[in-house]
């Protein structure tokens, strides 16, 4: 007799990294998943929907920050596991307006925290063995590499630039002390820039390519040479999995694709790519514009990722080249999810932001 599946109480889980989480999760069957999602302007029921007949995978909308809603969603469903992905994540936006990353990623998550904990110490036995609660983070806590620094390791000291990755870096400290506090077992993970299917198109790649599909100038910040390791987002989610099955209370562990590029490279291949796949009157690259660097702008970040491969046996799959195609070709075959997420708020911030019409 096949035993019961787990169940995974998934925050955040129609977002970029949270939605391809859970629909590996499923694909795999290897949990049955409660989707929680406050569905803010990044959220999108549009990529879960090939779990829409799914009798394993529930959809909820709601707040990590309301206590009785996740208290009830952890007594009805009993999860083994919370996996928090549930964030404000952008670093332009939090420059714009620190204050609902304060309320999300620092008071929401200390909220979530708290209710998780009540329900932890409820727990008996092997189901309270076996319990987790586990953080996805971002490199960015740690700040700005120069250019023959040692990438980050879990031990580098938090050094937050922006609003947005001060934020998380906060997060992180609220999941270390439930642990140290209370014992609650906690994991946080820390990955370096995700990009795959399903990305808000506020984020470099994707922004890139529906811009230069469009005929619009491709922005990139100050001289691109910003240097960023690169993720592709299967490799992460499978990451995860990992960390949840395998992973020790009270560590971390740093998620990395060992791809550092230039932000001007990676533009640079994209318009590669979409010349190949869908060619234009002349190269996409003729569509580059150098914009006014944002404030803060971290020079380079780099993950040491050996951490992962040496105690939980994961290594990424896909080189950054593999991964950019899949990229592109998903967003050139997926019109009726861009045209979902191409809402007048969206369009209104891309103005703003980079002072087009």
């Amino acid at each position: 007799m096949t035993p019961p599946l787990p169940t995974l109480l998934v925050t955040g889980g129609a977002g970029f990294i949270g939605a391809n989480f859970v629909l590996q999760m499923r694909q795999r069957q290897q949990a049955t998943v409660i989707t929680l999602d406050k569905l803010t302007y990044a959220g999108n029921l549009q990529s879960l929907a090939p779990l829409k007949d799914d009798p394993h995978h529930r959809f909820v909308r709601g707040d990590i920050g309301n206590r009785e809603l996740v208290a009830h969603l952890l007594e009805q469903f009993q999860p083994a596991a919370i996996v928090n992905f549930a964030a404000e994540s952008h670093v332009d936006r939090s420059i714009v307006s620190p204050e609902p990353f304060l309320q999300t990623n620092v008071l929401g998550t200390g909220a979530l925290l708290e209710t998780a904990c009540r329900y932890w110490q409820r727990l008996t036995g092997d189901r309270r063995d076996r319990f987790r609660f586990l953080h996805v983070s971002t490199d960015e806590v740690y700040g700005s590499l120069g250019p023959d620094d040692p990438p980050f390791t879990e031990t580098t000291p938090f050094a937050p630039n922006s609003p947005y990755a001060a934020s998380k870096a906060a997060a992180d400290g609220l999941v270390r002390a439930f642990f140290h506090t209370y014992g609650l077992p906690v994991i946080t993970t820390n990955c370096s820039n995700n990009y795959g299917p399903y990305q808000f198109p506020e984020k470099l790649i994707p922004l890139m390519i529906l811009q230069a599909l469009a005929g619009k100038p491709l922005p990139i910040y100050g001289d691109g040479q910003n240097v960023r390791d690169w993720l592709y987002v299967a490799d992460h989610v499978a990451a995860l999995a990992q960390v949840w099955q395998k992973g020790l209370p009270g560590e971390t562990y740093n998620i990395g694709g060992r791809n550092e590029l230039t932000n001007r490279e990676v533009v640079h291949q994209i318009c590669d790519l979409l010349d190949s796949r869908q060619p234009g009157p002349q190269s996409y690259r003729a569509q580059i514009a150098f914009v006014k660097d944002r404030p803060g702008h971290d020079r380079r970040y780099a993950i040491d990722c050996r951490k992962m491969e040496r105690e939980l046996g994961w290594q990424p799959q896909e080189t950054f080249a593999t991964g950019l195609a899949k990229t592109v070709d998903w967003y050139l075959t997926n019109p009726d999810w861009i045209a979902g997420v191409r809402s007048g708020e969206y369009q209104t911030w891309l103005a703003r932001q980079y002072g087009e019409g």
